[in-house]
Parts: structure tokens; C-alpha cells; sequence
């Protein structure tokens, strides 16, 4: 059974922040990738039912790469809600429009979705 309330996910976010400005990332680019790291990291809990995502940060001198793993084979939705007053269903849009390049990868036990940010001084 799927607790009520989200897992916290401060600390990666403190991670990932700490990690882009020290690097020299401009503060857009770490905003983007914050709220690209919640949306695919709530998603894993709502969606998949994962109550402790798992999250990879890889970053290279020209680019970041965020992962998060989940225990559900089922591959997301990607078509546009059709109420346009809808509460959900646009995160993985919203994701897809804030970086570069974005993706889902099955996986033995679950999936892997993943987005990208290139650098930019």
C-alpha cells in the first residue's frame, strides 16, 4: 500500500543544487533541473508506486544527466491531456519542454526515466 505522502526528496535536490552551482551552472539551468528531477521523482512514487525512488546525478564537464529508477515496468503516457483544466498529466511534458533531452528505459525490475541538460556558461 502506497503511503499518502510523498517521500522527501530535499536532500537530492540540496545535492543537485549544491552540485550545479559549484560547478558553475547558470541559476536558470539549476532551476530547470530541479523541477525535472521533482517531477520524474513524485512521478516514481505516484505513478509506479516506488516509495523511495532511487536517483542517479551524473555530470560531466558539458552535461547532466539526472536518472530515476522505479519498480514499475509500465511505461509512461505521453499524450496531452484532453481537459485542458486537468490537475495532472503534463509533468513529463513539463520535463521534456525544461531540458535537452528526456527518456524512459526499461529495466529488469522497473524503469529508468532520465533527463538531460547541456552545459551552458
Amino acid at each position: 500500500m502506497r503511503a499518502h505522502n510523498p517521500p522527501d526528496w530535499s536532500v537530492v535536490r540540496h545535492e543537485l543544487r549544491t552540485l550545479l552551482i559549484s560547478a558553475g551552472w547558470q541559476p536558470d539551468a539549476v532551476q530547470d533541473a530541479e523541477l525535472a528531477l521533482h517531477e520524474l521523482f513524485v512521478n516514481a512514487w505516484r505513478h509506479a508506486g516506488t516509495q523511495a525512488p532511487h536517483v542517479i546525478v551524473a555530470l560531466c564537464p558539458v552535461m547532466l544527466r539526472v536518472s530515476v529508477c522505479d519498480d514499475s515496468p509500465e511505461l509512461p503516457d505521453l499524450r496531452t491531456p484532453t481537459d485542458p483544466l486537468a490537475i495532472s498529466g503534463r509533468g513529463l511534458h513539463l520535463v521534456r519542454a525544461l531540458t535537452h533531452r528526456f527518456g524512459v528505459d526499461p529495466v529488469k525490475a522497473g524503469k529508468v526515466t532520465w533527463f538531460e541538460l547541456d552545459f551552458a556558461a
